[in-house]
């Protein structure tokens, strides 16, 4: 199929919908998405294809999974979405990078705890997930103050969160992730092998009194000696746990189609979902963020955007 001008287009309808790797969508783009799940289809542009459309129904869409670091925007459509029967859940990154100036653009730490339990109460435990995403070190970070504010973060969080997920920044890899860091004024490095199983000891250590499920998102590295395990953020088993009654959801569980995401990373445990987000458009500005190219760049394609338009 191809549309006017000669793009190249396709149309899919996928039971799991990802909001979105990409970009925060509930933090900024939440009425474009209510829009578009009005209109029942989304327009999604293959970021390394731009010849490549996709038209996104959504017709069998059973579950959305957001991901936000503060879903502010998406509040108030939650009763909305409830009402047209969608099943919704949050990986909610919250990291406490205050000193260090590498999330700019948020709102204070306290905001954002306050939102994360508001959430929680509203939706329950099992359907905010608590991400500590990219862990990365400074010359006054090191891992006995990660475990620091860890230890803080999970006495303000661990009644209201079932599961802690967390993953250590790739930096060396992605040379736009470099250029931004440089930019922080002072020395930003990844985590060794020795010091990720310092984190995950000490870690496990202070869980002892809060009980969260432990995990890592798309890491090779093997810390279940410290009882954490390789994670499945869109994940299965959680779904058919929360949602055991939804046939075509149970049924799309149990077959072929579910299998892992082969559009993601190699250590990537996710099942197959759609994403709709677009790159370079987060205006967080996050300085370890590999899918915003610049700042400037983000900030210009946050402002040009229209809530109708059909895509981002």
């Amino acid at each position: 199929m191809r549309r006017a001008g000669g793009e190249a287009a396709d149309v899919i309808a996928p039971v799991i919908l990802s909001a979105s790797r990409a970009t925060d969508i509930p933090a900024f783009y939440a009425d474009w998405f209510m829009n578009r799940m009005r209109a029942g289809f989304f327009r999604w542009r293959n970021p390394f294809n731009p010849a490549q459309v996709q038209t996104v129904s959504t017709a069998n869409v059973r579950v959305l999974v957001f991901w936000s670091k503060h879903p502010a925007g998406l509040w108030p459509h939650l009763d909305e979405l409830d009402r047209r029967g969608f099943h919704t859940y949050f990986q909610y990154t919250l990291n406490d990078y205050e000193a260090e100036g590498v999330e700019p653009n948020l709102p204070p730490l306290r905001d954002r705890i306050g939102l994360f339990l508001r959430l929680s109460e509203r939706l329950g435990p099992e359907r905010v997930v608590w991400r500590m995403d990219p862990l990365l070190l400074t010359d006054g970070l090191g891992v006995p103050e990660w475990l620091e504010r860890a230890e803080q973060l999970s006495a303000r969080l661990a009644k209201h969160a079932r599961k802690l997920v967390f993953s250590f920044a790739d930096i060396e890899a992605y040379p736009a992730v470099k250029r931004h860091l440089a930019r922080v004024g002072t020395v930003v490095r990844e985590f060794t092998r020795g010091e990720m199983e310092e984190f995950a000891r000490g870690l496990a250590e202070i869980n002892r009194a809060h009980g969260l499920e432990l995990a890592t998102c798309a890491e090779e590295v093997d810390l279940s000696a410290f009882g954490i395990a390789h994670n499945r953020c869109v994940d299965g088993e959680r779904l058919a746990r929360l949602w055991p009654e939804d046939g075509a959801l149970m049924e799309f569980l149990g077959s072929r189609a579910a299998r892992k995401d082969q559009g993601q990373r190699k250590a990537c445990g996710c099942i197959a979902s759609k994403d709709i987000g677009r790159y370079r458009t987060c205006p967080h500005a996050c300085a370890y963020c590999y899918a915003n190219g610049s700042r400037a760049e983000a900030d210009r394609n946050f402002r040009a955007h229209r809530p109708e338009a059909e895509s981002l």
